[in-house]
């Protein structure tokens, strides 16, 4: 029984370490997704400069910024289609650490379920070793 309960130990931290290699990917992803979000906060404020840069030249800044709107309007739709991409990424990764986690701890009540069945055996079979012993001092008794 000490063997099934060592094979339990084994598969539970390989389990562990699953939930914990699930849970670096989506921390990893995650981070992904706050920088590309202060990518976009920064595309927008360099917009904003680039407007005032224009406003106060409209003659040389003005033409030019015509052109950077237009490339700043594909960035942006760049950056949505990726910010977009990663949140999948995000939601698959969540997905698989909630299964790595269930699947965890499963094994953790097998492996509490067995330790219970084995002590109770254990106790079973000390009572019937103590019953026993008993029985034979109650015959040399008698």
């Amino acid at each position: 029984m000490a063997n099934k309960a060592a094979d339990l130990d084994t598969l539970i931290r390989l389990r562990k370490w699953t939930v914990d290699e699930r849970q670096r990917e989506l921390g990893a992803l995650v981070a992904r997704e706050d920088q590309l979000i202060a990518y976009g906060k920064e595309l927008e404020r360099q917009l904003i400069r680039e407007g005032e840069i224009a406003r106060a030249d409209p003659t040389s800044a003005g033409f030019q910024f015509g052109a950077y709107a237009v490339e700043h309007k594909k960035r942006r739709e760049r950056l949505a289609i990726t910010i977009a991409a990663v949140r999948h990424e995000i939601e698959i990764a969540r997905e698989n650490l909630a299964r790595a986690f269930r699947e965890r701890k499963t094994m953790e009540e097998v492996q509490k379920a067995r330790r219970v069945r084995e002590a109770a055996e254990a106790a079973r079979i000390e009572q019937a070793e103590l019953d026993e012993v008993a029985q034979n001092q109650h015959r040399r008794k008698a």
